[in-house]
């Protein structure tokens, strides 16, 4: 079975403008574009109501209880 952690690439091409938003957005977030767009998706999961999907993909940036 696949770790739920492990990071997926996969090229994404968007039009300027849209892209010139998002780095704006990240910029005023203090993220990467990368970032950004990983925070816009699983915001859009959590009110799908899919937290479980969301919890598992931030597993990772938890500390550990060690």
């Amino acid at each position: 079975m696949a770790d739920p952690n492990q990071k997926k690439s996969f090229l994404l091409r968007l039009p300027q403008p849209l892209f010139d938003e998002l780095r704006r957005w990240a910029e005023q977030d203090m993220r990467s574009i990368n970032g950004q767009i990983e925070w816009i998706l699983r915001d859009a999961m959590r009110k799908r109501g899919k937290p479980a999907v969301v919890e598992e993909a931030t597993d990772e940036n938890k500390p550990d209880s060690n």
